[in-house]
């Protein structure tokens, strides 16, 4: 495997432009996962933090909450060695077994992306950091004296040679800072100090103002980064969703990451998350205005630069399958054959090894693309499952990369052992993050749709069967999913004893054959 004690090619590239217990496949060293190797993320991913304060507050979260490509996100993946081609290298994995909520038949394809890069917090290239922030008068009282003393402790953590700017938006849009170096630290304190709410919120022309500074500031050797920043509804200027998220996509295709942080109840969930889905960077749910604090330190202190551009994935799968749903990826549509991804671009994770203790949060592990197959063909057909292909632009050369894998199982179509078959442990875990999710997924449709027994049966019977993963396979991600799969099911009960009269049905299909 190659490696880099520096930073400095991705530095260039910035600004050039499972589920069950089963048997592993672990007899070559390609199906091998290595711990050591970068993660490689969208970006966009949502803080899965909303639905887990929801939970934590004894409630019951709704099914727009959840968020498959957050939650994925929140779990490191060790996939094989990046030996590849390049600074991305992309891996096809499979698992096939009876699923963990009522034992039928599912089958995934699943596409891994890590590279050869190391990366070292304590050595990032210097940041141009856009803060676009909403100062209208929903921002009043404890909101805005966090996001003063967030943006005060944030002074302390950055570099020398680090440079800031800031836009304030609310009835209006006023750039107050531009380019102004880090080493000014008490101007910077001076201004964050002098913040005030009051007006509507133009989000728009925030955003937008924003987007602009940091693409005419593009310098070579620099990262570039808009955090955006609101706790309430586009009120004032242009108040399209659709406009402020093609705003933003235009600018990630730039190679400018866009982190949205929204604050509060009250903040627009579709557009801060649309925002998040294309803008390349992080969207932060934060219940609790104190938050804010830790977040902007986080930012500071975060690689974020693109490892890819213009990113297409073509999906192909065998003919004695048929792709039923995907997971992972807010860019993918079906195609003939199988499945198309687009993806403005790439970004190297945060967490380097599944094994590192969780801290503070879990974001930064990278995620999974993951595709849902139905076996078509249960007695013939040959052994291929389909195939993945990736194309790209290196951001340091601005040249067209890609790369092919085929991919297949030691099984016949429907035909898996009954302990399963995972190419390694990569894909088992993943099988299991998917069950997972699709039964949080299920349990809070039930219980929309008054049905909390159903929804409680569902976590019940997905419960005991992580808990058994969970004994032969130690893994703190998992273990703190269990945690939360034990608070939903604690949160029905009040509903269900409120309802004694619905009988309790059995587990239902999270994946019908339909």
């Amino acid at each position: 495997m190659k490696s880099r004690s520096t930073l400095s090619l991705l530095v260039s590239a910035a600004l050039a432009f499972g589920a069950c217990s089963g048997s592993r496949n672990d007899g070559n060293s390609a199906s091998t996962p290595n711990p050591g190797a970068t993660g490689v993320g969208q970006g966009g991913a949502q803080d899965f933090g909303l639905f887990r304060q929801i939970l934590e507050d004894g409630e019951i979260p709704s099914p727009d909450t959840l968020d498959d490509m957050g939650f994925f996100a929140e779990h490191k993946l060790d996939y094989p060695a990046p030996d590849c081609e390049g600074d991305l290298c992309m891996h096809g994995l499979i698992g096939a077994m009876g699923n963990m909520i009522n034992g039928a038949d599912c089958t995934i394809l699943q596409v891994g992306m890590n590279s050869p890069i190391i990366v070292d917090p304590e050595n990032r290239p210097p940041m141009h950091l856009v803060l676009a922030l909403d100062v209208s008068g929903s921002m009043g009282g404890d909101a805005i004296a966090y996001l003063r003393q967030g943006l005060d402790a944030m002074i302390d953590e950055l570099r020398d040679d680090d440079l800031v700017s800031l836009v304030t938006y609310s009835d209006e849009v006023t750039t107050l800072l531009e380019t102004v170096p880090a080493t000014e630290r008490e101007a910077l304190r001076s201004t964050f100090a002098e913040l005030r709410a009051s007006g509507s919120t133009n989000l728009y022309g925030g955003l937008s103002t924003a987007l602009r500074i940091a693409d005419e500031h593009q310098a070579t050797g620099m990262q570039n980064r808009v955090v955006f920043l609101s706790d309430g509804l586009a009120t004032s200027g242009l108040t399209s969703a659709s406009k402020i998220r093609s705003l933003a996509e235009a600018y990630a295709r730039l190679g400018i990451a866009i982190t949205t942080i929204g604050v509060g109840d009250s903040f627009d969930v579709e557009v801060m998350r649309g925002l998040g889905e294309v803008g390349s960077g992080n969207f932060y749910f934060l219940s609790d205005p104190a938050d804010v604090i830790e977040v902007f330190t986080d930012e500071v202190k975060t690689f974020l630069a693109p490892i890819a551009l213009d990113v297409r994935i073509d999906v192909g799968i065998a003919q004695a399958y048929r792709l039923r749903q995907g997971y992972g990826t807010k860019g993918w549509h079906r195609s003939e054959g199988g499945a198309t991804i687009s993806i403005p671009a790439l970004y190297l994770a945060g967490r380097t090894s599944a094994d590192e203790p969780i801290e503070e949060g879990r974001r930064g592990g990278g995620g999974a693309i993951i595709f849902e197959l139905v076996a078509d063909q249960l007695e013939a057909g040959p052994l291929d499952v389909g195939s993945v292909e990736i194309n790209y632009t290196d951001p340091s050369t601005g040249e067209a990369r890609s790369q092919f894998v085929d991919i297949a199982a030691p099984h016949l179509p429907g035909q898996a052992p009954e302990e399963g078959y995972f190419s390694n442990a990569t894909s088992e875990k993943s099988f299991v993050m998917l069950n997972i999710f699709a039964g949080f997924e299920m349990a809070a449709r039930l219980a929309r749709d008054s049905d909390p027994r159903s929804a409680q049966a569902i976590l019940i019977a997905l419960r005991d069967s992580v808990q058994d993963w969970l004994n032969a396979n130690e893994d703190l991600d998992i273990a703190d999913d269990l945690y939360y799969v034990d608070l939903f099911i604690a949160n029905l009960q009040p509903v269900i004893d409120a309802n004694p009269e619905y009988p309790t049905p059995p587990p239902g299909n999270p994946w019908p054959a339909d």
